[in-house]
């Protein structure tokens, strides 16, 4: 009967490689984890940050607080929807909106005008342009999203919807700063899937 026997040495040589080895191959297998991590941990950051902002909206425009806004929250839907992505879009916008509450209406509002002056005197040429000014003003990426460009300007969704409201926006470039639309998403249905009204002037303010 024959065994294989190493010299000690030898034997704690290959140890001590096989050691070496299992440590870099489990760095090499942790070493994309922290940036995975770190990206979750700003997504929920922003998501967060969001939130906060929705619900002070929605204390501000509760019934009791906001009847200095319901004139202009009573607006119809058809007043406050517009542009549409191009005709031969791919895009499957193929549901109607529904009607905002008073509340939503002035919830939107306040979204509307926040983006429009963030905006303001500002050209985003461009859909990623567009998107990266609206991260940078606490709208998580996961709720920005791309729709077909009008008259080749960028336009974007905002997915608004926090429990059981509906609040949208539709933004799109145009030559110093932006047109904000308000709508309203069904529940359990993309933004990108809400079929617009046209509206072909952009509004004057």
């Amino acid at each position: 009967m024959r065994s294989n026997l190493f010299p000690k040495s030898l034997l704690a040589a290959a140890l001590g490689g096989v050691v070496v080895l299992a440590g870099f191959g489990a760095q090499n297998a942790t070493a994309g984890q922290p940036s995975m991590a770190n990206t979750a941990t700003a997504s929920n950051a922003m998501e967060a940050r969001f939130l906060e902002m929705a619900d002070l909206f929605s204390q501000s425009c509760a019934p009791d607080v906001s009847n200095g806004v319901d004139g202009v929250a009573s607006a119809s839907v058809a007043d406050t929807t517009g542009t549409e992505p191009t005709p031969d879009s791919t895009l499957p916008v193929l549901v109607d909106p529904v009607p905002l509450t008073a509340t939503e209406e002035c919830v939107a509002q306040r979204h509307s005008l926040r983006i429009g002056k963030a905006f303001s005197g500002t050209d985003t040429a461009t859909y990623e342009q567009l998107r990266r000014k609206l991260t940078s003003l606490n709208y998580p990426a996961a709720r920005i999203h791309r729709m077909p460009d009008f008259a080749g300007e960028p336009v974007a969704r905002l997915d608004l919807r926090v429990g059981a409201e509906h609040v949208a926006l539709q933004v799109t470039d145009i030559d110093s700063g932006v047109m904000v639309e308000a709508f309203g998403a069904p529940e359990g249905v993309s933004v990108t899937e809400v079929r617009l009204a046209p509206q072909l002037d952009a509004p004057s303010s």
